[in-house]
């Protein structure tokens, strides 16, 4: 079957995502990557089941948490925003590629590609990443509003209904 086709197949495709972000600052008032998420994914059609803002650190409350989503069967995806660059306490990262089974590599090298075009050679420093845990599409984002914007407009947004439907099939 061709891309469109697929593409086409998958409309109807609603998902059911969990939030999280990694913030020792930010609250649910200001939270604007968190908050950008959760709009952009509900005005797409999808539900946010879950969301919280977890501290930096420690790793072991964040691994907890993706450990309860992915156990969760109402959840379909789940997208981290911050945590992604290279400071010590940067821990999304390490903590998601833990649990992905299947990696999408693609997604990483798409968002550095776009995000050099926005800011320059300051790219490099992201490590965003995705990929598929048991069966459940995982996505963790830098925590800037807008590279949270970039990733879901020009990437998540567009091919998650897709990657969806595939993962549904029997």
């Amino acid at each position: 079957m061709a891309y469109d086709e697929h593409q086409q197949q998958s409309k109807s495709i609603a998902g059911r995502f969990a939030v999280l972000t990694l913030s020792d600052t930010r609250t649910p008032e200001t939270d604007t990557s968190g908050q950008t998420i959760r709009r952009l994914l509900t005005d797409a059609g999808h539900t946010v089941g879950f969301y919280t803002i977890l501290p930096d650190d420690p790793a072991a409350r964040f691994a907890a948490e993706l450990e309860r989503c992915l156990a969760d069967p109402e959840i379909d995806a789940i997208i981290t925003d911050g945590g992604t660059g290279i400071y010590r306490r940067d821990l999304a990262v390490p903590e998601v590629e833990k649990i992905i089974d299947l990696p999408l590599p693609g997604f990483g090298e798409l968002f550095r590609m776009l995000s050099y075009e926005q800011i320059g050679s300051g790219a490099i420093a992201s490590r965003a990443v995705g990929g598929v845990a048991r069966r459940k599409l995982v996505f963790a984002l830098p925590g800037s509003t807008k590279a949270v914007e970039l990733a879901m407009t020009k990437l998540i947004l567009p091919e998650i209904r897709h990657l969806l439907g595939e993962l549904r099939k029997k």
